[in-house]
């Protein structure tokens, strides 16, 4: 079971909810997180339970940054609205720098979300098991 996390901008939540709704049955069995009117949005469209942070200008991206931190993040899928400017950006790149950090994939954009989604249909994120089951520091 992965641990899944949905952010999305404001001129982007349908956008993700579209392509949340349209992988519904591959996010089912996951552990599924967001932050605050990302997660509701979906929450509404689809039968998948998330848990919701605050939203991402009040500290949700912060919270999910946490989870990275701590390597307890599998994957992000976080559309980005390029065009806008975010009045919490800093918020923004530090979790992407985190991402960088631990290794976490995540996808900016639906082009890579598909990418990884499928890999996850597929399997292909069983490495994650390993690192959940060997933490550097724990042994």
């Amino acid at each position: 079971m992965l641990k899944i996390a949905f952010i999305a901008h404001d001129r982007k939540k349908e956008e993700i909810v579209n392509f949340v709704t349209a992988y519904e049955n591959v996010f089912m069995p996951h552990q599924l997180y967001s932050t605050g009117t990302t997660g509701t949005r979906i929450m509404e469209q689809t039968q998948l339970k998330i848990h919701r942070f605050m939203s991402g200008p009040l500290g949700g991206d912060q919270q999910i940054g946490a989870m990275v931190a701590e390597n307890e993040m599998d994957l992000i899928i976080f559309l980005r609205d390029p065009l806008m400017a975010q009045p919490h950006e800093p918020d923004i790149i530090a979790l992407l720098r985190l991402c960088d950090v631990q290794g976490i994939p995540v996808a900016t954009n639906v082009a890579t979300a598909e990418l990884l989604v499928k890999a996850v249909e597929r399997g292909d994120f069983a490495w994650r098991e390993l690192v959940h089951k060997y933490k550097p520091g724990l042994e």
